[in-house]
């Protein structure tokens, strides 16, 4: 299945399919118990989480969103790619990352097109500027070498002021200024102009690629925040509960956020640092604007005011999407935060733990097949007076089942029933076993080692895969060596979404090589050190809060399969 997975000779979601035919022909498990594996809670709420990503993708919600917050980050290069890092990171929490990127993408290449113009028009401006000033210069010295009479003097003078007066009338209409074409012909000729013009657009291409590759490494960044945000993060918690079925509940939505979240805000300033060094350095005049001018500011800002106003008001379905979506974000956080308990401890879960993060996220969903997407009015009649028709709701099948992606689905369950086979066949007790000798090494440096082989081979491979394959064994080795499972397992699933080196390693990646004419030398220069940079802020979190969060110093009974004392 490794090997499957890695080539893709057969598709991802088929070779997930081969424990179902495999386990029971080897006689390592009865097919009834294989086939159990593949529609577990971890599938209940990444179904769930998709369906809301779905609704609000449907009512571009997102795009609003999206819109509001580069409202108020304004558009100065080193703001507006802030703006643009934290706003995409932000979606990819809730929605698909490619999604995110897609969206995000053209709105940052409409705003760069237009700085672009209005700093060619100053150009422009500036070079007729130049031209009016040289011929007024030429004719006062044909003036003086003439001695022209008082009256031909006053005739000149007049002459002047009725330049002047053009050329205030030019600036106000410069379309009649080009159509008229003396000193533009001469702006168009001048080898200032036309080196002004490379530089520029130069300049503009450079920052073109920067924006882009900020957007979907700030997608890919921003999925890892939360426990729905991206695949390998619910494969995480469904394989410790495989693993460990005594662990407790350790993983859910809000401890996730938590230990993950300030994570991706370490993550996303340094990738920031990095990007910025590379596509606009640190001159602090040019990439926050101080003393520039500010006319290429607010026809770049007006371009964003306008596509949110083509937006219109928030409509009824928007509202409730939005209301759906907080009370389903709200729900997650406060069912159990562990340091008090939860609505679902108090309400149903005093001996078993019956409401899971899954049981919200299918509640609150088939809200939007329930709910219609527009208000009802119950009495009011068509115009023909017959009985008014049924409301339209807000999700229908058709939407989902085309959004939806099912293979995951597969996938998840191909992880969760490869792991319980493991465990089953004692192949996870025979890796402990074989990796014995690490306990000689630091748990640090090993952590190290794994992010980086983990960073690696999901360049070239998927990262759900990527996640299935290694979680089973770096339990298996944590339970030999005795350190926290988590320990080892946190940093490897944050690790596999470390995919930002090479186009083919994710869809964002993909979308971004495309749409901006990237090289792949650019992706990798950029990306290498990404990496690099995703494997410190995640070191510096598991040794840290990730500690203090977990207990992870301390080897837990629920780990060798003893009795808690």
């Amino acid at each position: 299945m490794a090997l499957y997975w890695c080539t893709e000779c057969i598709p991802l979601a088929v070779t997930a399919l081969l424990p179902v035919v495999l386990f029971p022909m080897m006689g390592i498990m009865e097919g009834t118990e294989v086939c159990i594996q593949y529609l577990k809670d971890s599938n209940m709420l990444f179904f769930g989480g998709l369906v809301v990503a779905i609704a609000v993708e449907h009512w571009n919600l997102h795009k609003r969103i999206a819109l509001q917050v580069l409202l108020l980050v304004g558009v100065k290069p080193s703001f507006l790619m802030i703006g643009f890092m934290s706003t995409t990171a932000f979606l990819s929490m809730w929605i698909s990352n490619t999604a995110a990127t897609a969206m995000m993408l053209p709105i940052s290449n409409a705003v760069l097109q237009q700085l672009s113009d209005t700093e060619a028009k100053a150009e422009e401006r500036q070079c007729r500027l130049t031209a009016a000033g040289d011929g007024q210069d030429n004719q006062a010295f044909e003036l003086n070498d003439t001695k022209q009479t008082d009256s031909e003097e006053l005739k000149s003078e007049d002459s002047s002021i009725s330049m002047d007066k053009d050329e205030d009338d030019n600036f106000k209409d410069m379309k009649e200024l080009k159509e008229n074409g003396v000193t533009a012909d001469v702006c168009d000729m001048s080898p200032d102009s036309e080196q002004q013009r490379l530089k520029r657009e130069q300049k503009y291409a450079k920052l073109s690629k920067g924006m882009s590759l900020c957007v979907c490494y700030s997608a890919i960044i921003g999925g890892t925040a939360t426990l729905t945000g991206c695949t390998p993060n619910v494969i995480m918690q469904g394989q410790l509960n495989e693993l460990f079925p005594e662990n407790g509940g350790k993983i859910n939505f809000a401890t996730w956020f938590g230990f993950a979240f300030p994570t991706v805000v370490l993550m996303l300033a340094l990738s920031w640092l990095w990007l910025q060094f590379m596509f606009l350095g640190f001159n602090l005049k040019k990439s926050f604007g101080c003393g520039t001018n500010k006319d290429g500011d607010r026809e770049a800002y007006q371009v964003i005011k306008d596509q949110y106003k083509k937006l219109g008001g928030m409509t009824f379905a928007e509202v409730c999407v939005l209301v759906i979506f907080t009370l389903v974000v709200l729900m997650w956080f406060t069912r159990d935060p562990g340091f008090i308990p939860g609505w679902a401890t108090v309400l149903f879960n005093k001996d078993k733990p019956y409401v899971t993060d899954g049981t919200v996220a299918i509640f609150m969903s088939s809200l939007f097949f329930c709910i219609p997407s527009n208000l009802p009015r119950c009495f009011s009649k068509s115009k023909d007076g017959s009985p008014p028709e049924a409301p339209i709701p807000m999700l229908n099948w058709n939407v989902v089942n085309q959004k939806m992606p099912w293979n995951i689905i597969l996938l998840l369950g191909g992880g969760f029933a490869l792991a319980h086979g493991s465990e089953k066949s004692g192949l996870s007790d025979w890796l402990g076993e074989c990796l014995l000798p690490l306990q000689s090494v630091p748990p640090f440096a090993i952590n190290i080692l794994l992010c980086l082989l983990v960073a690696m081979f999901t360049e070239c491979s998927s990262n759900t895969a990527t996640t299935t394959l290694f979680l089973p064994i770096v339990a298996s080795m944590a339970t030999a060596i005795e350190i926290h499972p988590l320990y080892v397992m946190l940093p490897c699933t944050l690790a596999a979404s470390l995919s930002f080196m090479l186009p083919v390693a994710t869809p964002p990646n993909a979308i971004a090589f495309s749409y901006a004419n990237l090289k792949v030398m650019d992706m990798v220069k950029a990306g290498f050190m990404l990496n690099l940079i995703g494997i410190i802020a995640i070191n510096i979190a598991i040794n840290t809060w990730g500690v203090a969060m977990f207990q992870l110093n301390t080897f837990p009974s629920w780990a060798n399969g003893t009795e808690t004392p």
